[in-house]
């Protein structure tokens, strides 16, 4: 069964009644403020370039899909509830659009992180039954980001963390980020690893051919990420943290069988310092680590792939508000041919269990 993306807002028909809630996983919100902060960032003397390409388009393209997406980002109450009807969802867990705050400098970052969290915090508080928030951290700064994550849960009642891949080039891979790793897990919170466009020393052939957002570059990137975090013996070191990766895994379950293998050989040729023996395959970390949500593949053969190779607790649904927003999607998905206890864990009991959603 193929389903092709819409890039339409508009619905075809309204999803049927299910037997099931439909908890969409990866939905993105921009608080007004943190535009005003991205449009100064803009006019500075040397943005960065996938910034421009990115949140530089949205910002100030007179297209509908730019217009519709930067109206609907900012919206946590009437509208975003109105779409979520439209569409047949029950819940968003949402999070800070990215690239969030790590576009920031890090004094900026840190505390307009705290300053996202509220604001979410309290949507969330008004519409308990409809909104699941994710807590928004700065790297830059990763003492600074560990303590959020512990007033994210504690206080604040969030329940991911959302990491808007590289920051400034840099990836968690590096071990001076693992503060934040370490109060995840000691948090029990799952970090949702979310794309960002290639960094400035890795964008321009993707640029060159209008390569570098959704279409390509995004999964690019945020699989590098992820892979490095595994090669970086992270979860050895942390193996109780559980991450989710969007998209269908940004292409990895699909690679499994290469990763094992060329990672075994890699280990066994001593070619890179940086490449040493893991205690499991990296598979084995996708399986045991890692959760996929769908966002923006609405295609039920990569659907049951991934369920068949990692397992149907670890596929959750996600539609990628206000990015793709298609109701026709939704419709198609209820539709896979799964069974009903494996459409209700996709859709929602793995969402409830992940994001401890009541």
């Amino acid at each position: 069964m193929a389903i092709q993306a819409s890039v339409s807002a508009s619905p075809v028909k309204t999803p049927a009644k299910v037997e099931y809630a439909r908890i969409a996983t990866e939905e993105a919100f921009a608080p007004a403020e943190m535009l005003k902060i991205y449009r100064k960032i803009l006019d500075g003397s040397d943005p960065d370039p996938g910034f421009v390409s990115l949140l530089g388009f949205y910002m100030s393209s007179p297209s509908e899909r730019a217009r519709h997406i930067i109206t609907c980002l900012q919206d946590l109450g009437e509208m975003r509830i109105r779409h979520m009807d439209e569409a047949g969802i029950d819940r968003q867990v949402i999070a800070l659009t990215s690239p969030g705050v790590q576009v920031m400098d890090k004094e900026t970052a840190v505390s307009f992180a705290r300053v996202a969290n509220d604001e979410l915090a309290e949507a969330v508080r008004k519409h308990p039954t409809r909104f699941t928030g994710m807590i928004a951290v700065a790297p830059q700064n990763p003492a600074e980001a560990a303590k959020e994550i512990e007033r994210g849960v504690k206080q604040l009642g969030l329940t991911a963390v959302i990491i808007n891949s590289h920051t400034q080039g840099e990836y968690l891979s590096d071990p001076k980020f693992w503060d934040i790793f370490e109060a995840a897990e000691a948090n029990d919170t799952p970090i949702y690893l979310h794309p960002n466009t290639p960094p400035r020393n890795m964008i321009q052939p993707f640029l060159e051919c209008g390569l570098d957002g959704a279409i390509y570059g995004f999964g690019v990137e945020t699989g590098l990420h992820a892979l490095r975090i595994i090669t970086a013996g992270v979860f050895d070191r942390f193996p109780k943290l559980q991450m989710i990766i969007g998209h269908m895994g940004e292409a990895l379950p699909f690679w499994s069988y290469r990763l094992d293998y060329m990672h075994q050989a890699t280990v066994r040729s001593n070619r890179y310092e940086t490449v040493k023996a893991l205690k499991k395959k990296p598979s084995d970390y996708l399986r045991e680590n890692f959760y996929i949500t769908n966002s923006g593949v609405a295609w039920e053969p990569a659907i049951k792939f991934t369920q068949e190779t990692l397992g149907a607790d670890r596929v959750m649904y996600a539609m990628d508000y206000p990015y793709q927003h298609a109701i026709d999607e939704v419709i198609g998905l209820d539709g896979m041919a799964m069974t009903p206890e494996a459409k209700k864990q996709f859709f929602q009991t793995n969402a409830e269990r992940v994001f401890k959603i009541k």
